[in-house]
């Protein structure tokens, strides 16, 4: 699962993404400094893995992760192919989720593509480029569609029903995460890809004075997703490059604890990035390691063990199951055994966020 940070060219993606990853992308003060997409693989910061190392002592401790894809930035025309625009909507589509980087702040030293602030503005550009390249594919899919369903073929009727709900809704400038789909039809708008159907996440890239509380910029795109069902986060993206480049723990916790935060804004991001991703976390806890392990919400006892091993998925016989808070209550497996907590699930058992595991299997 991937999730991608987008917006136009100069808003602070790339130095975002060197936060998050910590891997040096290259960033500069002009368009199209990124051309290939680069790829983070990033640590999902998690309060409850430093708990259960405190707990069991463990020789290594391992994080849940999620990949960053830092994309290009998009210009008008991207859709027809203006500025590499063809490239960077493919990459895009790779993508499960979608950062939206928004300059929220003035500086004069900084170049914009358009010689003016307006986060308001700069989010339509991006938005009508991706709904563009998405009425592309609908147009496409509905000529033959069209002619299936005259045949009374009613897999076809049904999809014509949804890509002309699809299509109404983009012209009207509207993205397609905005429509309310039946279940049914969910599963046919998964498998067209649409750009504008993916989750998003809005990031205001602001000034260190703003960090805290945001400025009215923020508020202004605060306002202007308010319908979007959409989270906001506000981020000083060069104070967090300058926080990162700090070594010393104790060092960063000052700099943060002066501009008024508890905890760097990327770890927040990234625990809303994983969030967006449909993503949740369970745990592996033995004196070897203890790990956080990364499956979508909803994931069964099988399809957890299968991130493991697939041959746990395959020997899958039963997975012994306890209770994050009873851990932590209790102190050890062994007394949360002794007070009759931990519990036994089969195939059909749902993992729940935070369930500590330990999987029976048989190859």
């Amino acid at each position: 699962m991937k999730a991608g940070i987008v917006g136009l060219p100069n808003v602070g993606k790339s130095t975002l993404f060197n936060c998050l990853s910590n891997a040096k992308a290259q960033s500069a003060n002009f368009p199209f400094c990124t051309i290939e997409p680069n790829l983070g693989v990033v640590n999902v910061p998690d309060a409850r893995l430093k708990k259960l190392e405190e707990l069991v002592k463990p020789e290594r401790v391992q994080t849940a992760t999620v990949e960053i894809v830092d994309i290009a930035g998009l210009v008008k025309g991207a859709s027809k192919g203006e500025g590499l625009g063809n490239q960077f909507l493919a990459n895009i589509r790779e993508t499960d989720a979608l950062l939206h980087v928004l300059r929220c702040f003035d500086n004069d030293n900084i170049i914009h593509v358009d010689n003016s602030i307006d986060p308001i503005r700069d989010k339509e550009t991006i938005d009508i480029e991706l709904q563009l390249k998405d009425l592309e594919t609908v147009e496409k899919r509905l000529e033959k569609v069209k002619r299936t369903a005259k045949t009374g073929n009613k897999e076809a009727q049904a999809e014509l029903v949804v890509l002309l709900k699809v299509e109404e809704t983009l012209l009207k400038g509207i993205s397609v995460r905005a429509i309310e789909f039946t279940e049914k039809e969910m599963e046919l708008v998964k498998t067209m890809q649409f750009i504008t159907a993916k989750p998003v996440l809005y990031v205001c890239n602001v000034d260190e004075a703003s960090a805290v509380s945001g400025n009215s910029y923020v508020d202004r795109v605060k306002e202007a997703v308010k319908d979007e069902n959409a989270e906001v986060i506000v981020l000083a993206v060069g104070t967090e490059a300058d926080i990162t480049e700090l070594e010393d723990y104790e060092e960063r916790q000052m700099f943060l604890a002066d501009i008024g935060l508890e905890e760097a804004g990327v770890a927040r991001l990234v625990r809303s990035a994983y969030k967006l991703l449909n993503l949740q976390t369970y745990f592996t806890a033995g004196v070897k390691e203890v790990r956080a392990w990364t499956i979508p919400i909803g994931a069964t006892g099988p399809q957890a063990a299968g991130v493991i091993h697939t041959d746990f998925e395959k020997g899958f016989i039963r997975v012994e199951t306890i209770a994050y808070e009873d851990y932590v209550a209790y102190g050890s497996e062994a007394k949360v055994k002794e007070a009759g907590k931990m519990r036994v699930e089969g195939k059909e058992y749902v993992v729940k966020d935070g369930d500590v595991m330990h999987f029976r299997f048989n190859v």
